[in-house]
């Protein structure tokens, strides 16, 4: 498990520099839906790491967050400090390559690009491809998550193409075994599907309302021969696929060049599910909350995980009364990559503790 980062807030240290390095100073631009002087976030703190480089060079692998981590303790602020070029093409955009340098404007730390040269100074397109350019998080630990989600929405399962039938017979189907499927869109054969068990329903600890589903992954199969049914072959199996089992078309990949921020609404809610039907999770796991885009939540936005104290009994000689609570307890950092009207689904970035399915989420 990788380090945890002390999440403590500290007063810059503004004399980090020895000898100013030449950067584009240039006006900031992010993402649609972010701004600077994120609500709540008092600028004149803004968290610095004690051991902050005076400048550091993308490698190919990096992260958006691991490069916050090694300028800020609290990767969220990084909107605060990071200065682009809103002339250049996807100016919140970082290659691998660039050099980032740390500077301050005003007592203000800001991050921005060192420049190369005069050359650097006029604004231009990137001759980079937006595949070169570094990811907020690390896609492998959602890669599987995006194609083969653990949760499936209302809308996902209602009116979605269903398994009717084994081929001869079979109650359950495996790898090389044909499955007449129903309610198939008229899409060209050889087209791949996902196939999932609809499992237990998610309900909203607050009211009770079922938000979704857990979504089972079985298989993948292939279009033979459309019809009613239609005529798949199973062609990947994780485990056996039964009549009314439903059929998904492959997910895309996420969008990830967002910027980790914090919320811009108070959030307060419940780590609902995690990706693979675990109670305890850490970093790197996905978790579901039971809080979305209704509620202010949207992809790159960071949330804390924390557990609430319990009544326990003190059992002690002097003891001051028989009954006391524990402490709250702040666990982990988990930033959204996908949100949906009444959930999310997050990947936990920093843990110090194991978390429990009902542990609360809140602001930063």
């Amino acid at each position: 498990m990788a380090p945890t980062l002390n999440l403590r807030f500290r007063r810059p240290f503004r004399n980090l520099l020895g000898a100013a390095l030449t950067a584009v100073a240039i006006a900031i631009a992010v993402p649609a839906g972010v701004a600077s002087g994120q609500q709540g976030i008092d600028r004149s703190v803004i968290p610095v790491a004690p051991d902050a480089p005076q400048s550091y060079v993308v490698q190919p692998g990096d992260t958006l967050w691991d490069i916050s981590s090694r300028f800020l303790t609290d990767p969220w602020y990084w909107p605060e400090i990071w200065h682009v070029n809103p002339q250049v093409a996807n100016p919140h955009l970082i290659y691998p390559g660039d050099t980032l340098a740390l500077t301050w404007v005003d007592g203000q730390p800001r991050v921005t690009i060192a420049s190369g040269g005069a050359t650097r100074l006029s604004p231009r397109v990137r001759e980079h491809p937006l595949s070169e350019a570094i990811r907020a998080i690390p896609y492998e630990h959602i890669a599987a998550f995006m194609s083969r989600p653990g949760v499936l929405t209302e809308d996902q399962i209602e009116g979605a193409p269903y398994v009717a039938y084994g081929r001869d017979h079979r109650l359950a189907s495996s790898v090389g075994n044909d499955i007449y499927v129903r309610r198939l869109s008229n899409v060209p054969a050889g087209s791949r599907y996902s196939i999932y068990h609809v499992g237990d329903e998610l309900k909203d600890p607050d009211d009770g309302d079922v938000l979704g589903y857990q979504g089972i992954f079985t298989g993948e199969a292939d279009l033979k021969r459309h019809g009613d049914p239609s005529t798949m072959l199973v062609v990947d199996s994780a485990r056996e696929t039964l009549e009314g089992d439903i059929l998904l078309p492959l997910q895309g990949e996420a969008k990830l060049d967002f910027i980790p921020r914090a919320p811009k609404s108070q959030i307060d809610g419940t780590v609902l599910s995690v990706f693979d039907d675990r109670t305890v999770v850490a970093e790197y796991d996905i978790v579901v909350l039971n809080r979305g885009s209704r509620h202010g939540l949207e992809p790159g936005n960071v949330v804390a995980i924390h557990r609430v104290g319990e009544e326990v009994r003190d059992i002690t000689p002097n003891a001051v009364s028989s009954k006391m609570t524990t402490p709250e307890e702040r666990l982990a950092t988990a930033i959204v990559f996908k949100a949906y009207d009444r959930m999310s689904y997050g990947l936990v970035m920093q843990s110090e503790r194991e978390i429990h399915v009902g542990d609360t989420i809140r602001n930063p």
